[in-house]
């Protein structure tokens, strides 16, 4: 048996080291995905001490004590709400312990009469002096935080597999000159991308079935809407995930740069689409960023249908958005992919 030389050892630690800093892709990503993490949580949780309670306001304008004094309270965070229906069934969940209706004659609140916490924003409102306001009572069943973050991490999962799994993947086949060997083959580009699409689906759906049913066997998760609805914003969702992996392997060549890209997609999305917290709280910029990224659709529509019911005709927005970026993705893959590294 060799003796362990510290020569050698030396040697090859040196020429790795040098290898990873001349590549300096690599080396960037290491640097700026953990800075934009940081960057990431301090926008959304900067500003002062988190408030005690949210009060969701339905106005023309945004929330100030010019539109009614209970709003100069400081201890609670006000957040414009757009919908009422949606707003109304936040406070029905304990997601916001109350809703004031300012828009409405005579002028109206939500509170729900199951929560301690509208019991004392609610008290707060009557105290405040202000023009006196109907009350309105809502219930529903509470959802708890583990019934919230499940689909967020789900969600999550499925977004590193569909992205990585596809991405990281082909961007090696052509490394490897794999892919240049199945350019001589009869396949086409088309038939080569629908099947890692088709292969990453099977995968993942399989994969999060599992997950679901060995969580819910123990933890028991709410269900008001129906699975076949949850299947399908599932799958829509993992086609928009993978097909924006597909986007990233059609012409890169080196692993590296792959791995930047994706990561650029991933962390993001990680940070800013609610996986493990609501953004109703967050600065406006950041909630419109979250527009742009299809795991908030996907997780909005999968919390829909698990908390409050919905059906596919109630999340038309979010599947479109799904489906577009399917489409474009998978459309651009298939145009701009590449056999070879030159």
């Amino acid at each position: 048996m060799r003796r362990f030389s510290l020569k050698r050892f030396s040697a090859t630690t040196k020429t790795r080291s040098i290898e990873f800093l001349r590549d300096r892709a690599a080396m960037a990503w290491n640097l700026m995905v953990p800075v934009l993490m940081v960057l990431g949580f301090a926008a959304i949780f900067s500003g002062p001490e988190k408030p005690l309670f949210t009060v969701a306001v339905l106005s023309e304008n945004e929330p100030s004590a010019d539109l009614h004094p209970f709003l100069a309270s400081r201890h609670i965070q006000f957040i414009r709400a757009q919908n009422r229906t949606i707003a109304v069934e936040k406070v029905a969940r304990h997601r916001v312990d109350l809703l004031l209706d300012l828009q409405s004659t005579p002028a109206r609140y939500w509170a729900n009469p199951e929560s301690r916490k509208s019991e004392v924003v609610e008290s707060l409102l009557q105290a405040s002096r202000g023009p006196e306001i109907q009350k309105q009572s809502v219930s529903a069943q509470a959802v708890r935080y583990v019934d919230w973050v499940m689909p967020g991490i789900l969600g999550m999962n499925m977004m590193f597999s569909c992205l990585w799994g596809v991405g990281f993947v082909i961007v090696r086949y052509r490394k490897s000159g794999h892919l240049k060997r199945l350019q001589a083959t009869p396949l086409t580009a088309l038939e080569f991308v629908s099947a890692q699409v088709a292969s990453r689906l099977v995968v993942v759906m399989i994969a999060t079935a599992i997950m679901y049913a060995a969580c819910d066997l123990f933890i028991d998760f709410p269900m008001a809407g129906t699975y076949t609805n949850l299947l399908i914003v599932t799958l829509l969702g993992s086609l928009a995930l993978t097909s924006m992996g597909l986007l990233v392997a059609a012409r890169v060549a080196s692993e590296e740069i792959s791995g930047g890209l994706l990561n650029l997609l991933s962390v993001p999305m990680m940070i800013l689409s609610g996986v493990f917290f609501s953004l109703d709280g967050a600065p406006r910029a950041i909630q419109i960023m979250a527009e742009f990224m299809p795991l908030t659709h996907l997780l909005n529509a999968a919390r829909s249908i698990m908390f409050d019911g919905a059906k596919l005709a109630d999340l038309a927005y979010p599947l479109s958005i799904l489906a577009t970026i399917t489409v474009a993705c998978l459309f651009l893959s298939a145009r701009m992919f590449k056999w070879t590294r030159d």
